[in-house]
């Protein structure tokens, strides 16, 4: 028992004996006998509850210890009547929390151990084949065709790096919350001409044609920089999977609820065990290329739905894949003043 506890016990026996005490005095010992056995009574009953709370209360702080240390099996179901039944009702609703909280860090933490792997996996595979390259040029001389073939081989390696990491970051901060996408008015047009330029000498030495149909004039409310990256990394996709001598087609139009961007190429198509996890970071399906590093898509996704808009893929008929970017935030039609007499 407590210090506290021990003295209201004591003190409540001293009440009793004068409230004793007083009723001999005042009214003989029959109502005084009476009344000390009334008072035993409640002293006895009171002891009762109080021991059995303090063996409540011990459980229950053994089981919120359990709790702390990492067990999952503790329900609190003892607990059923009384003002215990409330606080044993907010430990659960904590203790739920407590364990969707862990569990989320513990995704997480799985999740940040496997984007590292990878990483580090994407930057191993294209720093090797540099460190083979430059082995290479140390024995070939200067103004050989071998020399200037390796050059260029080892640019693209760094150039394809550069774009891996630059776009990891820029992914990273997107997640993270610290970006804040403009709200700019932005026609399809331009849009889909400013996604081409980067890899239209890309798509001429691979001999692949690209048709553009745009139905009216398309417009919608984004960050242009972001989408445009968006688009590019959604049209070096295909082309990426679209063979030597094969086709592009863009096509965009608007209607009263959407704007929409959709991408089709004439590549061998998706699988269907890929296509869940198509725009899953890192994922590369056995269609994908060697080269790929699963990023883009992944990329694209998440720029496009945290501006409200949506990137869907599926199969083109007869062949190849075909990409749909919707946009629901569309300008605004001003409306016509009246006409003043």
């Amino acid at each position: 028992m407590s210090r506290s506890a021990a003295c209201e016990l004591w003190l409540q026996i001293l009440l009793t004996v004068l409230g004793c005490c007083t009723a001999w005095w005042l009214a003989g010992w029959r109502a005084s006998a009476v009344l000390l056995l009334t008072a035993a009574a409640l002293l006895l009953t009171g002891a009762v509850f109080r021991r059995r709370n303090s063996r409540t209360l011990v459980r229950l702080s053994d089981e919120i210890g359990q709790v702390l240390h990492g067990a999952d099996q503790i329900t609190f179901s003892d607990y059923d009547e009384g003002e215990l039944s409330i606080l044993c009702t907010e430990i659960r609703k904590l203790t739920v929390m407590l364990r969707e909280q862990n569990t989320r860090l513990q995704n997480e933490k799985n999740y940040l151990k496997e984007s590292l792997e990878d990483i580090s996996h994407q930057l191993r595979t294209p720093l090797t084949s540099m460190m083979l390259i430059l082995g290479m040029m140390r024995k070939q001389p200067p103004d050989s065709p071998q020399y200037t073939e390796n050059l260029r081989e080892l640019t693209a390696l760094l150039t394809r790096m550069q774009w891996l990491i630059e776009t990891l970051l820029t992914l990273s901060r997107v997640e993270a919350g610290a970006v804040r996408f403009r709200e700019e008015l932005i026609s399809c047009r331009t849009l889909i001409a400013d996604a081409l330029e980067p890899i239209s000498i890309a798509l001429e030495l691979k001999n692949i044609s690209v048709q553009v149909q745009i139905t009216g004039d398309p417009q919608m409310i984004g960050d242009r920089l972001y989408c445009t990256e968006a688009l590019g990394n959604l049209l070096k996709n295909c082309m990426e999977h679209t063979p030597q001598g094969g086709s592009i087609r863009i096509c965009s139009e608007q209607t009263a609820l959407y704007a929409s961007v959709t991408v089709t190429d004439t590549g061998t198509g998706i699988s269907q065990e890929s296509l869940p996890h198509l725009f899953e970071r890192f994922y590369r399906g056995s269609e994908f290329s060697k080269s790929g590093y699963g990023i883009g898509l992944a990329f694209a996704k998440r720029v496009i739905s945290d501006q409200g808009g949506s990137l869907q893929a599926r199969n083109a008929v007869p062949s190849g894949a075909e990409f749909e970017i919707r946009f629901f935030r569309l300008p605004q039609e001003e409306s016509e003043e009246p006409e003043t007499a």
